[in-house]
This record gives C-alpha cells, structure tokens and sequence, in this order.
C-alpha cells in the first residue's frame, strides 16, 4: 500500500487529537502544536534516519489535515463522506431485500424500506 493510500484512509480528526465536534479554534491549536512539534526543522540532527522519515510523514499528514478541517467547506463534506461511509457499513451489501418489503410513496415518487435500526 503506497504511503498516499494509507494517509488517506487516516480520520483527520485523529491525526490532530481532536473530535469531530472539535470547534474551529479549538482544530487550529491542535494544529498549530503539531506542526511545530514535527516541523522537520524542528527535528534533532542526531535523529536515526527512520525516526526522521516518520516525523515528516507525520508533518505531511498534519498538513493535509488542516487542509482538509481548517476549511468549513472540505471540513463539511469530509463530514458527509464520514457519515456516508459509516452508513454502508452498518448494512451489509449483499443483504438480500424482497419487493415486498418495499413500499411506494405515491406523494413524492418515491420507494423505502424499513431499516432493522428503526430507521428507513
């Protein structure tokens, strides 16, 4: 896996030690004490050569987190993605559904099915 696929299969929320209902403010200090803490010239020069790569691949991550939740637009749709995700994982995709179970709502042209959760 190529070190691109596993930063972004990474939650950005736990890459900057913080909650999804983490205020604005409260995302940016998180950051702002990362980056610094990882900065790569911030770094001993005696630092083993894989202890450095790990603090610039953390650096990288840091970034592209902020980048992602230090901006209300992306934050939000990351959001939508999360929930999405979260969504398809709760009902396995291969759940077998009857058209029975599926019922017409003639008002909005529409089809639902009940969910086991309580839930359509």
């Amino acid at each position: 896996m190529q070190a691109f696929e596993r930063i972004r299969k990474k939650g950005w929320y736990s890459t900057l030690g913080a909650y999804p209902s983490a205020s604005m403010s409260d995302l940016k200090q998180k950051y702002q004490k990362l980056i610094l803490m990882y900065h790569p010239d911030k770094q001993n020069e005696d630092m083993p050569a894989g202890t450095a790569e790990k603090c610039i691949q953390k650096f990288i991550e840091i970034e592209m987190a902020w980048k992602i939740l230090g901006n209300e637009e992306t934050k939000k749709e990351y959001g939508l993605q999360q929930h999405e995700g979260d969504l398809r994982n709760m009902r396995p995709g291969d759940t077998l559904v009857y058209l029975e179970e599926i019922s017409w709502n003639k008002d909005d042209h529409s089809f639902s099915l009940s969910c086991c959760y309580g839930g359509q």
